[in-house]
C-alpha cells in the first residue's frame, strides 16, 4: 500500500504511474494480439469481422472498468482517511454490486445482440464470424469484471504493481492460447475469444491469491458484507456515473464503427488497425489519468486540496510534452506499423489508416487533458461531471460522424474524434477549476 498525501506530487505519481502504463500496454495486447493473429493467420475478412464488432467489446470493457474505478474511489478516500474497516466494507459492497450488474449486462446483451449487429451495418460476409466472437466475450464478462474490480481496489490502496503482474501473465497466456486455438486446433475466430476469457480468468485468480497471501487488511468476513443502504448508495453514486460515462463513450465508438462499416471490409480493416495503434500510443495519457484519480482521492480524503491543484498543473505540462512526442512518432511510423496487422494490406486499407492518423493525432493534447481533469474530478467525488462530459462527447462524436460522413466520406468519421476531444476537454477543465476554487475557499 502507498500513501500519496505526503511528498512531491510528481515523485509519487510517476512511480505509481509506470506500472499502470505497462499494465495498460499489456491490456491493449489483449485486443491487438487477437487482431494480429486473426489478420495474419485468417486474412482480411477475419480481421474485419473482429473489428466490426470490436465496439461492443470495448463497450463492455468501458462499463466494467468504469464501475470498478467508481467503486474504488470510495475505497481510496477511506484509505486516505485511515479507515481500514471502511475500506473492507467498501470492498465487500463493490463485490456484491459488481456481480449483480454484470449479470444484468450479460442477459441484456444476449437479448439484443442480433438487432444491435444489424443496426451497426455489419456486412453479411463477416456477420457470423463477428457474432460468434463477441458472444463468447459477452458470456465471459464475469472474468473481465473480476479483474477490473480487484485491480482497481489494489490501485486505490496504492498498489499498482500487483495488477501489472497479473496482466503480464494473462496477456502472455492469451497470446499462446490464441495461436494454439487458431493454428493447430483450427478453432478460428471463436478460438481467439475463448483464449481471451481464459486469460482474464487467470488474471483475476492471481489478484485473489495475492490479496489472500499478502494483504490481510483486505481479508473479508461476514460482517463486512452488510446491505446497508448508505453503503450501497455511496458506491452506486460513484460507480454508476463512471460506468455511464464510459458506456456513453462506448456508444460513441459504436456509432462511429457503424458509419465506418458502411464503407466496406477494406475501410473497416484500415480503421481497425489505426484505432489499435492509437490506443497503444495514448496509454501514457490513460495511465496518467488513473494515477491522478488515486492521487486526488487520497488527498481529498486527507483534505489536502492544494496538493491536488499542484498535481494537476504538473501533469498537464507532462501531458503536453507527451502529446507532441506521440504526434511525431505516429506521423513517422504509423503506416509501417499497420503492416503488422496484415501480411499484404491493400492500398485501400493503407489509405484508410493514413487518413485517420492525419486528422486525429494533431489533437492529442486535448485528449490528454480529458484524462487528467476527468479522473481528478472522479477522485474528488464529483462523479456527475464525467458523465455530463461523456454525453457532450457522445453528441459531438456521433453528430460529427453522422453529419460529415455523407458529405466528405470517411474523412467525416476521422474528424469526429478531434471535435469530441476538444468539446469534452473544455467542459472538464471549466468544471475542475470551478470545484477546486470552492474547495480552496472552504479550506
Amino acid at each position: 500500500m502507498k500513501n500519496m498525501t505526503e511528498g512531491a506530487p510528481l515523485k509519487l505519481i510517476f512511480p505509481f504511474m509506470v506500472p499502470l502504463l505497462i499494465g495498460n500496454l499489456f491490456q491493449q495486447l489483449y485486443n491487438i494480439s487477437d487482431i494480429i493473429i486473426v489478420g495474419q493467420m485468417l486474412g482480411m475478412n477475419a480481421l474485419a469481422a473482429v473489428g466490426a464488432t470490436a465496439p461492443i467489446f470495448i463497450l463492455t470493457i468501458f462499463v466494467t472498468f468504469g464501475l470498478a474505478s467508481g467503486f474504488s474511489v470510495i475505497t481510496g478516500q477511506r484509505f486516505g482517511a485511515d479507515d481500514m474497516e471502511g475500506v473492507r466494507r467498501s470492498f465487500a459492497t463493490s463485490i456484491i454490486l459488481s456481480v449483480v450488474i454484470t449479470t444484468i449486462m450479460i442477459v441484456f446483451f444476449n437479448f439484443i445482440i442480433d438487432p444491435l449487429l444489424k443496426m451497426m451495418n455489419v456486412p453479411p460476409d463477416i456477420y457470423e464470424n463477428g457474432r460468434s466472437y463477441i458472444m463468447i466475450v459477452i458470456n465471459g464478462l464475469y472474468a473481465m469484471m473480476a479483474y477490473n474490480l480487484l485491480s482497481a481496489i489494489l490501485r486505490a490502496l496504492g498498489d499498482s504493481k500487483t495488477p501489472l503482474y497479473a496482466l503480464i501473465i494473462s496477456t502472455l497466456l492469451n497470446i499462446g492460447l490464441a495461436i494454439t486455438f487458431v493454428g493447430p486446433l483450427q478453432l478460428g475466430i471463436p478460438g481467439c475469444a475463448r483464449a481471451l476469457v481464459i486469460a482474464q480468468s487467470i488474471s483475476a485468480l492471481f489478484c485473489v491469491s495475492w490479496i489472500w497471501r499478502y494483504l490481510p487488511e483486505l481479508h473479508l468476513s461476514s460482517k463486512d458484507f452488510v446491505f446497508a443502504r448508505e453503503e450501497i448508495v455511496a458506491h452506486i453514486r460513484t460507480g454508476l456515473p463512471m460506468a455511464g460515462h464510459f458506456s456513453v463513450l462506448g456508444v460513441g465508438i459504436l456509432v462511429m464503427q457503424s458509419v465506418t462499416n458502411g464503407f466496406g471490409p477494406e475501410t473497416i480493416a484500415g480503421f481497425t488497425a489505426a484505432i489499435r495503434i492509437e490506443q497503444i500510443c495514448t496509454q501514457p495519457m490513460v495511465s496518467a489519468g488513473l494515477a491522478m484519480a488515486v492521487f486526488a482521492a487520497q488527498n481529498y480524503g486527507a483534505r489536502k486540496f492544494f496538493r491536488i491543484r499542484e498535481g494537476v498543473k504538473k501533469m498537464s505540462l507532462c501531458s503536453l510534452a507527451y502529446a507532441i512526442v506521440a504526434t511525431v512518432l505516429i506521423i513517422t511510423f504509423g503506416e509501417n506499423i499497420v503492416m503488422i496487422f496484415l501480411d499484404n494490406p491493400t492500398p485501400e486499407v493503407m489509405a484508410s489508416a493514413h487518413t485517420y492518423f492525419h486528422y486525429s493525432i494533431p489533437f492529442y493534447f486535448f485528449l490528454g487533458q480529458i484524462f487528467i481533469y476527468r479522473n481528478t474530478l472522479q477522485g474528488m467525488g464529483f462523479s456527475m461531471v464525467p458523465i455530463c462530459g461523456a454525453v457532450l462527447e457522445l453528441f459531438a462524436r456521433c453528430g460529427s460522424a453522422i453529419f460529415l460522413a455523407p458529405i466528405v466520406g470517411f474523412v467525416g468519421v476521422c474528424l469526429a474524434e478531434p471535435i469530441s476531444w476538444f468539446s469534452s476537454s473544455s467542459l472538464f477543465a471549466a468544471c475542475y477549476f470551478y470545484f477546486i476554487r470552492i474547495l480552496d475557499k472552504k479550506q
